[in-house]
């Protein structure tokens, strides 16, 4: 029988999470029981109810991550699994009749990189003979005008290079409505009938053609998919904190992807990037609704690869990860500020799920992984509350007479508080076992199966655990309170915008590191004092998290640092098997990018000016009034306005226009010539202001 039939996978599906819901309410109610039996009787019963409350909730959160690695594990040394989606695929072998759509939506990226990471691509899938079954769209959504001029250079610099016109292709939305959804449900009305595949990438993705190619056999091999989702790992990192990731990312991700998928199966999520997904359902079934209410809980839905992966299982189509597949690779942010703010967009996105959970038709797991979602950023507010509330707690003892006669009546035997040691013990160990496990058992594997050598070693390898437990340990308090503060303050409807992702290495400056983390650093360092000088025996226990608060700012500069990542890289630290091995797809994009930089600035202006390179250019001009030619009558009083811009442009250069009045003139082919004409003859400080002269 085929077991990605759904009648077979639902069944074994069930049986799964029945048994994952037992091994977390079990334990979780138990531990609450023992929590409340530690509490001091004469404290506050309300307090007391609050605190083991919280912490019965925060124990069933952490236990499914502890019991999805177990699982993991499990599917791992197994040499078997017949829900393994590439399983008995044969040779590397693409169908012909179609073609698979490889789309690199971009908004205000490095072109350079985003283009190197599409050569390599590219390069793997020539190497494997595959090349001519993929097209390739770059997709823009970019509102910056020198942007849009430096991603046309970029596609077309590209297709001359390795011969490509006719294969990649580029397209600029002049709306970004709906940002990065938007802009893939543009692809699919405009193309989406000429492909049966889309493989959806990030700016930074790149993937391995023999991973291309086995998602799209996959994906012939059983038509019951509508998206597979592949695992990406995380390379070229250099700054500190982004090498933690990404050694976290390889060491600790295989057992935890596998796990994921034992407890899934065809329930899986989509990312949003590094996944193929069956374009004619996609376009029939999965047309993001538009939420009732404001933002930002209301209105355009910002995660919308859950509810992409929920309305095609409601479809019918299963939605499964290959946690097996490899060569499929993304980049981390560099620096602690970058990845905060890129948590501040996927809270609010998350947030917004909670308006789907009861949608008529989802599938119960898929509400659960809703949930999931919105406790990914809600638990950290749950954790800060647990914390607060056992703070007071404790000082409520400071200011509560004991009473040792409760019953009210004289007695010659008073109750004296009681302390069992053995629980609280007991309740330590076991929360620690489900935190600190997995690592343990992501070591266990890696080591029987010969892999140690690819982390730096045996010793190396565990030494690397070790630091990266202390380092994350001291940035979880930081990661909390701001992670706290999104969800409040999403829930009191601040909004969030939408901007580029910085994949720039640069350090955090310690005036940006104390512009963001002050108050946080404050709050632990007030947070600490009160309870060092009312309750030194709670302090102790307190102190590793007001301890991350208070010294969030060295922490923020410190782990932004290139320079103790790559001591630690020539320590042998921290290594991951990308590094150690490099991949083919890897060597290539990182040789052209170097390749790329040593190439002389344009002498007539550098990338980053975009606009004026289009006029100045002539080349630049010439492939940007091609792409951009606009049959639009304008009207006299138009022309008048756009006659005006280029006088002032000629006068005060570039940098005068605003981005609209630059647009304007991009948009005008015939006005930007005219411009280009009269560019040429200005001299001195006029000509330098458009790097002339």
């Amino acid at each position: 029988m085929n077991p990605f039939s759904a009648e077979i996978w639902e069944r074994a599906g069930g049986r799964r999470r029945l048994a994952l819901l037992l091994l977390v309410t079990v334990p979780s109610l138990m531990s609450a029981q023992i929590m409340y039996s530690m509490l001091p009787a004469q404290g506050l019963l309300g307090l007391n109810l609050l605190v083991v409350v919280l912490f019965a909730v925060l124990f069933s959160w952490i236990s499914v991550g502890f019991w999805s690695s177990v699982a993991g594990l499990a599917v791992l040394l197994r040499r078997y699994d017949r829900f393994k989606v590439t399983l008995n695929l044969g040779e590397l072998a693409v169908p012909d009749g179609f073609k698979t759509a490889l789309l690199f939506p971009v908004y205000h990226e490095d072109m350079d990189k985003v283009t190197e990471g599409i050569r390599a691509t590219l390069l793997s899938l020539r190497a494997r003979g595959i090349e001519h079954h993929f097209d390739t769209f770059i997709l823009s959504d970019s509102t910056n005008p020198d942007a849009w001029v430096t991603e046309e250079e970029a596609w077309f610099g590209l297709c001359q290079r390795e011969k490509l016109f006719g294969r990649l292709f580029y397209r600029r939305r002049k709306s970004n409505l709906k940002r990065k959804s938007g802009n893939i449900a543009d692809f699919c009305r405009r193309w989406g009938a000429d492909y049966k595949y889309m493989i959806v990438f990030d700016a930074d993705s790149i993937m391995a053609g023999e991973a291309l190619g086995r998602m799209v056999q996959a994906m012939e091999a059983h038509p019951e998919i509508g998206i597979l989702q592949s695992p990406p790992k995380v390379v070229m990192s250099r700054t500190l904190l982004a090498r933690l990731q990404q050694f976290s990312n390889h060491l600790y991700g295989p057992i935890f992807a596998a796990g994921l998928h034992f407890w899934q199966l065809g329930d899986a999520q989509f990312w949003g990037h590094n996944a193929i997904i069956r374009i004619e359902p996609f376009i029939k079934h999965c047309q993001l609704p538009k939420l009732p209410g404001r933002a930002p809980l209301g209105g355009e839905i910002l995660s919308h690869d859950f509810v992409e992966s929920a309305l095609m299982r409601r479809a019918g189509y299963g939605v499964w990860l290959a946690y097996e597949l490899g060569g499929s690779y993304e980049q981390s942010p560099p620096n602690l500020i970058d990845e905060l703010a890129r948590d501040r967009r996927w809270c609010q996105g998350n947030l917004q799920h909670s308006r789907l959970i009861f949608t008529q038709g989802f599938f119960p797991t898929h509400r659960a992984l809703f949930i999931n979602g919105i406790m990914s950023y809600g638990s950290a507010l749950l954790w800060l509350f647990f914390l607060v509330a056992s703070s007071v707690q404790a000082l409520s003892l400071l200011f509560i007479t004991p009473d040792y006669f409760p019953s009210g009546a004289p007695s010659l035997f008073p109750e004296w508080p009681q302390y069992f040691p053995t629980w609280a013990l007991t309740l330590l160990s076991s929360t620690a076992a489900l935190l600190f496990l997995p690592k343990l058992m992501a070591i266990v594997l890696v080591t029987a199966k010969g892999g140690a050598r690819a982390f730096g070693g045996v010793f190396r390898m565990i030494l690397s655990v070790l630091l990266e437990v202390v380092v994350s340990t001291f940035l979880a308090p930081v990661r909390m309170i701001f992670h706290s503060f999104f969800v409040l303050t999403t829930i009191l409807g601040a909004k969030v915008g939408w901007n580029a992702q910085n994949r720039d290495d640069s350090g955090t400056r310690w005036v940006e590191a104390f512009r963001c983390h002050w108050w946080g650093a404050a709050f632990g360092l007030v947070w600490g004092a009160l309870m060092l000088f009312f309750s030194p025996g709670f302090f102790i226990w307190l102190s590793p998290v007001t301890a991350g608060l208070a010294l969030s700012i060295p922490l923020s500069v410190w782990t932004s640092r290139i320079s103790l990542g790559r001591a630690a890289r020539k320590a042998g630290l921290f290594l991951t098997p990308p590094e150690t091995s490099p991949p083919r797809e890897i060597f290539d994009y990182q040789k052209g990018l170097r390749e790329r930089q040593k190439e002389d600035p344009s002498a007539f202006a550098v990338r980053s000016r975009g606009f004026a390179r289009a006029v100045v250019h002539p080349g630049v001009l010439a492939l940007h009034s091609l792409l951009a030619a606009n049959k639009r009558r304008r009207t006299p009083l138009r022309n008048e306005w756009l006659n005006d811009l280029m006088e002032k442009a000629l006068a005060k250069g570039p940098e005068a226009l605003s981005s609209k009045e630059k647009h304007a003139l991009l948009n005008a082919p015939d006005f930007l010539a005219e411009l280009h004409r009269k560019v040429w003859s200005l001299e001195g400080r006029k000509a330098a202001k458009w790097g002339l002269g």
